[in-house]
């Protein structure tokens, strides 16, 4: 019987990268790559969109959906460490290996402009599960513990929401009228939200709020219709 070597055997790991430098950038530099002592034995994905009906109050059976917009992808997974046999703490070296990507990086403290570090999961050759993204949840769950106290086991959760997400309908080479779309307003949204679900950043919302003349991004109209810019073209007029 061929025995497979250890070495061709694909080790999953978490890479945790400074955030961008700007909106629509790549993620910087990686902080830490923390390689799993585990390969994780279930992954879960989602990924949602989103469709608004409106009301009809004469007719027999409900309006058409209308297409709003596509939600990011969010993976779930579970990190089980161990360390029975040496007895060592790496247990709580790795929980806080994953823990640095709950907090600002240093780089964007001192930038004035606080961000968590970004983050992708890679295992192999899988491209559905692998993506950049912002740690939204890590919980951990200390099973086992030494003589003195120190965490010998334990579970990680997380939860890596996707951050990567391309304008739709913007040629990322262009800044013709072309590159722009529209957003129609329902309850609840603000210009921060939108900002996020179209640029994968929250302080794009002044974008935005410049293309249509708004001063408070919090009041919105229900119904009324966006101009959303595409990132390249918001950059030169704002130059």
């Amino acid at each position: 019987m061929a025995v497979t070597s250890a070495k061709n055997l694909a080790r999953a790991e978490i890479l945790i990268m400074e955030p961008p430098a700007k909106v629509g950038a790549k993620p910087g530099a990686t902080l830490k790559r923390v390689k799993l002592q585990f390969n994780p034995n279930k992954l879960a994905l989602t990924k949602s969109t989103e469709w608004r009906r409106k009301p009809a109050r004469m007719a027999a059976e409900s309006a058409l959906p209308e297409f709003v917009g596509s939600g990011p992808r969010s993976l779930q997974l579970e990190v089980f460490l161990d360390a029975t046999e040496k007895h060592d703490d790496s247990v709580e070296k790795k929980v806080e290996d994953l823990m640095v990507a709950c907090v600002p990086t240093p780089k964007s403290l001192a930038a004035k402009t606080p961000a968590s570090p970004w983050v992708r999961f890679e295992w192999g050759t899988a491209r559905t599960t692998s993506f950049d993204g912002v740690l939204n949840s890590f919980s951990v769950d200390y099973s086992l513990f030494d003589v003195d106290g120190k965490p010998l086991r334990a579970t990680c959760s997380l939860g890596i929401e996707e951050a990567s997400v391309d304008t739709p309908g913007q040629n990322p080479t262009s800044g013709s009228d072309s590159a722009r779309r529209t957003h129609r307003v329902i309850a609840g949204d603000s210009l921060p939200q939108i900002a996020w679900n179209e640029y994968g950043d929250a302080t794009a919302w002044r974008y935005v709020a410049e293309a249509n003349g708004i001063d408070d991004p919090m009041v919105l109209v229900p119904g009324s219709e966006l101009l959303v810019p595409a990132l390249d073209e918001s950059e030169q007029d704002g130059a």
